[in-house]
Protein backbone atom coordinates (compact mmCIF):
# COMPACT_ATOMS: atom_id res chain seq x y z
CA UNK A 1 0.00 0.00 0.00
CA UNK A 2 1.54 4.01 -0.78
CA UNK A 3 4.23 2.67 -2.60
CA UNK A 4 5.02 5.64 -4.93
CA UNK A 5 6.76 5.70 -7.97
CA UNK A 6 8.33 8.48 -10.48
CA UNK A 7 5.27 9.15 -13.28
CA UNK A 8 8.35 9.96 -15.95
CA UNK A 9 9.83 6.21 -15.20
CA UNK A 10 6.57 4.60 -15.23
CA UNK A 11 5.46 6.14 -18.49
CA UNK A 12 9.12 5.34 -19.98
CA UNK A 13 8.42 3.88 -23.50
CA UNK A 14 5.18 4.53 -24.02
CA UNK A 15 4.65 8.58 -23.59
CA UNK A 16 8.27 9.31 -22.18
CA UNK A 17 11.72 9.15 -23.70
CA UNK A 18 15.18 8.86 -21.83
CA UNK A 19 16.58 12.61 -21.37
CA UNK A 20 19.91 10.95 -21.52
CA UNK A 21 20.99 8.59 -24.77
CA UNK A 22 24.11 6.47 -25.07
CA UNK A 23 25.73 3.23 -24.27
CA UNK A 24 28.00 1.93 -21.91
CA UNK A 25 30.26 -0.66 -20.65
CA UNK A 26 29.11 -1.84 -17.16
CA UNK A 27 32.51 -1.01 -15.56
CA UNK A 28 32.08 2.47 -17.50
CA UNK A 29 28.36 2.93 -16.51
CA UNK A 30 29.00 5.52 -13.74
CA UNK A 31 31.82 7.04 -14.87
CA UNK A 32 29.03 7.98 -18.05
CA UNK A 33 26.69 8.95 -15.64
CA UNK A 34 28.59 11.24 -13.66
CA UNK A 35 29.69 12.80 -16.65
CA UNK A 36 26.06 13.64 -17.62
CA UNK A 37 25.74 15.44 -14.05
CA UNK A 38 28.32 17.37 -14.37
CA UNK A 39 27.29 18.63 -18.00
CA UNK A 40 23.77 19.45 -16.17
CA UNK A 41 25.18 21.05 -13.26
CA UNK A 42 27.86 23.04 -15.20
CA UNK A 43 25.28 24.32 -17.32
CA UNK A 44 23.05 25.50 -14.66
CA UNK A 45 25.17 27.10 -12.64
CA UNK A 46 26.16 29.17 -16.10
CA UNK A 47 22.56 30.16 -16.71
CA UNK A 48 22.28 31.06 -12.99
CA UNK A 49 25.63 33.27 -13.28
CA UNK A 50 25.04 34.90 -16.58
CA UNK A 51 21.29 35.96 -16.18
CA UNK A 52 19.97 39.12 -16.16
CA UNK A 53 16.29 38.83 -14.75
CA UNK A 54 16.13 39.39 -10.86
CA UNK A 55 13.28 36.87 -10.88
CA UNK A 56 15.27 34.05 -9.77
CA UNK A 57 13.35 31.35 -12.77
CA UNK A 58 16.37 30.15 -15.15
CA UNK A 59 13.64 28.70 -17.85
CA UNK A 60 15.90 25.62 -18.19
CA UNK A 61 13.18 22.86 -18.78
CA UNK A 62 14.76 20.08 -19.75
CA UNK A 63 18.71 19.21 -20.87
CA UNK A 64 19.42 16.15 -23.38
CA UNK A 65 22.50 14.44 -23.85
CA UNK A 66 23.27 11.91 -26.64
CA UNK A 67 26.77 10.38 -26.57
CA UNK A 68 28.51 9.05 -29.92
CA UNK A 69 31.93 7.55 -29.84
CA UNK A 70 33.31 10.99 -30.42
CA UNK A 71 30.98 13.46 -29.97
CA UNK A 72 28.62 14.79 -27.07
CA UNK A 73 25.25 16.39 -28.43
CA UNK A 74 23.65 18.88 -25.50
CA UNK A 75 20.32 19.80 -26.19
CA UNK A 76 19.07 22.48 -23.61
CA UNK A 77 15.02 23.37 -23.83
CA UNK A 78 14.52 26.84 -22.51
CA UNK A 79 11.40 29.07 -21.93
CA UNK A 80 13.56 31.98 -22.15
CA UNK A 81 16.22 31.53 -24.61
CA UNK A 82 17.48 35.11 -24.05
CA UNK A 83 18.53 34.77 -20.59
CA UNK A 84 21.56 32.50 -22.36
CA UNK A 85 21.50 34.12 -26.25
CA UNK A 86 21.40 38.28 -25.18
CA UNK A 87 24.28 40.32 -24.12
CA UNK A 88 26.92 38.42 -26.03
CA UNK A 89 27.23 36.81 -29.36
CA UNK A 90 29.52 33.92 -28.09
CA UNK A 91 27.78 33.16 -25.01
CA UNK A 92 27.21 29.15 -26.10
CA UNK A 93 30.67 29.13 -27.51
CA UNK A 94 32.12 30.37 -23.94
CA UNK A 95 29.70 27.56 -22.33
CA UNK A 96 30.71 25.15 -24.63
CA UNK A 97 34.34 25.61 -23.42
CA UNK A 98 32.98 25.58 -19.21
CA UNK A 99 31.92 22.28 -19.89
CA UNK A 100 34.85 20.78 -21.61
CA UNK A 101 37.02 22.20 -19.30
CA UNK A 102 34.62 20.37 -16.54
CA UNK A 103 35.09 17.33 -18.20
CA UNK A 104 38.66 17.32 -19.47
CA UNK A 105 37.38 15.30 -22.71
CA UNK A 106 40.18 16.14 -25.22
CA UNK A 107 39.41 13.37 -27.58
CA UNK A 108 35.58 14.22 -27.71
CA UNK A 109 33.80 16.82 -29.53
CA UNK A 110 30.95 18.64 -27.89
CA UNK A 111 28.03 20.71 -29.31
CA UNK A 112 25.38 22.80 -27.30
CA UNK A 113 22.41 23.50 -28.93
CA UNK A 114 19.25 25.58 -27.58
CA UNK A 115 15.41 24.85 -28.36
CA UNK A 116 13.08 27.54 -27.58
CA UNK A 117 9.69 26.19 -25.50
CA UNK A 118 6.36 27.96 -26.77
CA UNK A 119 4.74 27.62 -23.06
CA UNK A 120 7.71 28.08 -20.91
CA UNK A 121 4.72 27.88 -17.85
CA UNK A 122 3.31 24.61 -19.19
CA UNK A 123 6.80 23.08 -18.02
CA UNK A 124 7.19 22.09 -13.94
CA UNK A 125 10.94 22.93 -13.68
CA UNK A 126 10.20 26.50 -14.65
CA UNK A 127 7.18 26.59 -12.18
CA UNK A 128 9.11 24.95 -9.88
CA UNK A 129 11.69 27.67 -10.05
CA UNK A 130 8.91 30.23 -10.44
CA UNK A 131 8.08 29.25 -6.41
CA UNK A 132 11.26 28.29 -5.31
CA UNK A 133 12.31 32.43 -6.34
CA UNK A 134 8.62 33.34 -4.69
CA UNK A 135 9.57 31.68 -1.80
CA UNK A 136 12.97 32.87 -1.18
CA UNK A 137 11.44 36.81 -1.60
CA UNK A 138 9.34 35.71 1.75
CA UNK A 139 6.05 35.94 0.20
CA UNK A 140 3.63 33.31 1.24
CA UNK A 141 3.64 29.62 -0.19
CA UNK A 142 -0.20 29.55 -0.49
CA UNK A 143 0.00 32.64 -3.07
CA UNK A 144 3.49 31.70 -4.76
CA UNK A 145 1.32 28.18 -5.07
CA UNK A 146 -1.53 29.85 -6.35
CA UNK A 147 0.05 32.26 -8.33
CA UNK A 148 1.94 28.64 -9.97
CA UNK A 149 -1.11 27.61 -10.91
CA UNK A 150 -2.99 30.50 -12.46
CA UNK A 151 0.63 30.50 -15.20
CA UNK A 152 0.24 27.12 -15.74
CA UNK A 153 -3.56 27.14 -16.87
CA UNK A 154 -2.99 30.42 -19.23
CA UNK A 155 -0.54 27.74 -21.14
CA UNK A 156 -2.96 25.63 -21.70
CA UNK A 157 -2.17 22.61 -19.23
CA UNK A 158 -5.90 20.15 -17.94
CA UNK A 159 -4.31 19.73 -14.45
CA UNK A 160 -2.09 20.45 -11.93
CA UNK A 161 -0.93 19.35 -8.60
CA UNK A 162 2.07 21.52 -6.45
CA UNK A 163 3.56 20.11 -2.98
CA UNK A 164 5.43 21.97 -0.85
CA UNK A 165 7.24 20.20 2.05
CA UNK A 166 9.59 21.12 4.64
CA UNK A 167 9.36 24.11 7.86
CA UNK A 168 6.67 26.16 5.81
CA UNK A 169 6.90 29.98 6.99
CA UNK A 170 9.59 29.18 9.03
CA UNK A 171 7.26 27.02 11.84
CA UNK A 172 9.09 24.65 14.13
CA UNK A 173 7.51 21.38 13.02
CA UNK A 174 8.16 20.65 9.09
CA UNK A 175 5.03 19.55 7.13
CA UNK A 176 3.24 18.88 4.21
CA UNK A 177 1.16 21.47 2.17
CA UNK A 178 -0.47 20.90 -1.25
CA UNK A 179 -2.85 21.77 -3.85
CA UNK A 180 -4.81 20.51 -6.78
CA UNK A 181 -5.73 21.88 -9.69
CA UNK A 182 -7.97 20.49 -12.80
CA UNK A 183 -7.50 16.26 -13.17
CA UNK A 184 -4.40 14.60 -12.69
CA UNK A 185 -5.08 10.78 -13.00
CA UNK A 186 -0.96 9.26 -11.77
CA UNK A 187 -2.42 5.52 -12.31
CA UNK A 188 -2.85 6.05 -16.15
CA UNK A 189 -0.35 5.48 -17.96
CA UNK A 190 -1.52 6.63 -21.16
CA UNK A 191 -1.85 10.08 -19.75
CA UNK A 192 1.28 12.60 -20.47
CA UNK A 193 2.12 13.39 -16.87
CA UNK A 194 5.52 16.05 -16.77
CA UNK A 195 6.92 15.72 -12.93
CA UNK A 196 9.70 17.46 -11.02
CA UNK A 197 10.95 17.59 -7.66
CA UNK A 198 13.07 20.75 -6.70
CA UNK A 199 14.94 21.55 -3.37
CA UNK A 200 14.84 25.80 -3.00
CA UNK A 201 17.62 26.53 0.60
CA UNK A 202 15.40 29.34 2.48
CA UNK A 203 17.04 31.04 5.32
CA UNK A 204 14.43 28.46 7.69
CA UNK A 205 16.20 25.52 5.98
CA UNK A 206 15.35 23.17 3.06
CA UNK A 207 12.08 23.12 1.54
CA UNK A 208 11.13 20.69 -1.18
CA UNK A 209 8.85 21.40 -4.01
CA UNK A 210 7.01 18.78 -6.31
CA UNK A 211 4.88 19.50 -9.37
CA UNK A 212 2.74 17.06 -11.07
CA UNK A 213 1.21 18.39 -14.53
CA UNK A 214 -1.40 16.89 -16.69
CA UNK A 215 -0.93 17.44 -20.20
CA UNK A 216 -3.48 15.38 -22.39
CA UNK A 217 -4.34 12.03 -22.85
CA UNK A 218 -3.05 9.78 -25.91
Amino acid sequence: MGQKINPLGFRLGTNQSHHSLWFAQPKNYSESLQEDQKIRDCIKNYVQKNRKMPSGVEGIARIKIQKRIDLIQVQIYMGFPKLLIEGKPRRIEELEMNVQKKLNCVNKKLNISITRIANPYGHPNILAEFIAGQLKNRVSFRKAMKKAIELSEQAGTKGIQVQIAGRIDGKEIARVEWIREGRVPLQTIQAKIDYCSYTVRTIYGVLGIKIWIFRNEE
